[in-house]
Formats: structure tokens, C-alpha cells, sequence
């Protein structure tokens, strides 16, 4: 059969793709377009095309500006942070998950697990000062128990990254476990059965079946994480920051958020972003051959 002809014959097959084709070809590949504002000194009124020339400047500005090494030094350190406790944390929920053997209490697990993933933002960060709260935090009235004094963490800006990486643990954690879960779904049971056959304990079936038969997944999902590692999300970390811990909670995108977008100054904006994807898709790229080197498993 050519091609034409298996058009026709599952053409419902395409019209139920074209929904997601036209919703990334609309959000996701048109704005590429608005990218020239970067190399441009914006005017509303003159349009893209017709804005002025600035070529590398905005860069420039960015690079130049006292806040540079601040910004670039806190998202680095928040990001790689997130990746180091945030990364495995899945993976090993995961894995402790796969092990339970009762159906109904692995569901209240996964469920109560799921859970946070879906409260708003702003909740989240209610919660979290509200918990950390100096005066009526739950987590100070422990310390207090335990003879300690109170701690105003939100004002501490050595623990600010500290928070919100295990903030992110606890809200992403059963919603990433997702993933390993359907992979160590498709494990072969006759390995585990051979195995078990052969007297190995539960954490060696775990490190030569389970780990081995999931390793493709863990290596793609690593790849996509460095491939985000300026991408810190803005939402969180912008509700969480304050005078106090300014110091260390100003990344990038809330700096370009203040800088740029608050101040009118989208070519200054566009240009941060630019370069902040530009240095992403260089890292997604080195980590892929890397992955594609010492274990044979890699996106392309």
C-alpha cells in the first residue's frame, strides 16, 4: 500500500493528532518568530520588523550588568540542587512502590502521593510559609519541643535553596514516580521469578532487574533535566522571595520578569531568554552524547 492510500485508510488517526500538531505549531514554533526582538530595541509602534537594529547589545547589557553573576550563580546553584534531590527521589519512591504488594494500600500511597502536584501554586507557597511560620509554623513548634529556638527560615537566604528544593520534592515526587512506574510496569515478571528462584533478596532483584530493565528511561528523563538546567521555575520562587532572602532566591527569570517585563524592556527580556535556551540546548546536547558514550541509551 503507498503512502496516499494509508492516508486515507486511518485518516481518523491524523485528525485526532491535529488538535496537539496545531497547538505546538501555534504556541510553540510560531513565536520563534518574535525571537529577532532580541538583536532589536523594541518599539510597539514600529512593530518587530520595523524596530530598530541593536544587534548584540542586550547581550551585552546582561552579561555587563552587577546582578550577571548573582543571578547566573543562584540559578546554577538552585538547579543543580533540584537535580541532585529532586532527580532520584522519583526513581526510589518508585521502586519502594513497585515492591508493596497490597493493591488498595499502594493506591492511598500513589494517591496521597499525586496530590500535591495538583494544588495551586499559591497554596503551596501558603503552606509553606504558614508551616515555617517563626511564631505558629508546625515545624518550629517541633524544634521548640526538642529545646531548640525558632527559626525564620524565609529570612534566612542560606536556606532559602534548601526549602525550596525540598518544597519541590514534596510536591512533585508521587506525580514524577508516574513514569518509572509504567516502565517497571513492562519488566518481564519471569526475570523476577528466576531470581527469586535463585535466593535473591528483594534489593538484589531491585539492582539486576528492576534497575537494568528501567535504565533507557532513568537515562532519557536525566537528558531532558540538564537539558532545563537555567530553566528554573519562576512562579514558585518569585511568591517565595522577600527583602531578606533576595540575595539568594533572584535567578534569572525573575530578574528578567523585574528588569524586562516590568520595565517595559521586552528586546532586554527576549535577549536574557535567548541566551538562557541557547546555553540549555548546548547542555541537553553535551549530556546526550555523553549518555549516548557510557550507556548506549540517548535521545537521538
Amino acid at each position: 500500500m503507498n503512502k496516499t492510500g494509508y492516508f486515507y485508510k486511518n485518516y481518523e488517526l491524523y485528525l485526532f493528532l491535529l488538535p496537539a500538531v496545531a497547538f505546538i505549531l501555534i504556541f510553540h514554533y510560531a513565536p520563534i518568530y518574535g525571537v529577532q526582538i532580541a538583536f532589536k530595541d523594541f518599539d510597539p509602534v514600529k512593530g518587530i520588523t520595523g524596530s530598530d537594529w541593536a544587534g548584540l547589545t542586550h547581550f551585552q547589557r546582561f552579561i555587563e550588568s552587577p546582578y550577571f553573576f548573582t543571578v547566573l550563580k543562584n540559578t546554577v546553584i538552585i538547579s543543580l540542587y533540584t537535580l541532585l534531590i529532586g532527580f532520584p527521589a522519583p526513581l526510589i519512591f518508585a521502586l519502594l512502590i513497585n515492591q508493596l504488594t497490597s493493591k488498595k494500600y499502594r493506591r492511598f500511597i500513589q494517591t496521597v502521593t499525586y496530590a500535591p502536584n495538583f494544588i495551586s501554586m499559591v497554596v503551596i507557597v501558603g503552606m509553606i510559609l504558614l508551616f515555617l511560620s517563626p511564631s505558629s509554623g508546625l515545624v518550629n513548634h517541633v524544634i521548640q519541643l526538642f529545646g531548640g529556638d525558632p527559626i525564620h527560615f524565609m529570612a534566612k537566604p542560606e536556606l532559602f535553596s534548601t526549602v525550596y528544593v525540598l518544597s519541590e520534592v514534596w510536591q512533585t515526587t508521587g506525580w514524577g514516580a508516574i513514569i518509572y512506574l509504567a516502565a517497571l510496569s513492562g519488566i518481564n515478571p519471569e526475570l523476577h521469578e528466576a531470581a527469586m528462584m535463585d535466593g535473591a533478596s528483594k534489593m538484589k532483584r531491585i539492582r539486576h532487574v528492576d534497575l537494568p530493565g528501567i535504565a533507557p528511561t532513568i537515562v532519557i528523563l536525566l537528558i531532558f533535566s540538564m537539558g532545563n538546567v537555567l530553566s528554573v521555575g519562576f512562579e514558585k520562587i518569585y511568591l517565595m522571595q522577600n527583602s531578606l532572602n533576595i540575595s539568594s532566591s533572584e535567578i534569572i527569570s525573575t530578574y528578567v520578569y523585574k528588569v524586562g517585563l516590568q520595565g517595559g524592556q521586552f528586546s532586554f527580556s527576549a535577549a536574557v531568554g535567548l541566551l538562557n535556551n541557547i546555553v540549555n540546548f548546548i547542555l541537553l546536547i553535551a549530556v546526550n552524547q555523553a549518555a549516548r558514550k557510557v550507556s548506549e541509551h540517548s535521545l537521538w
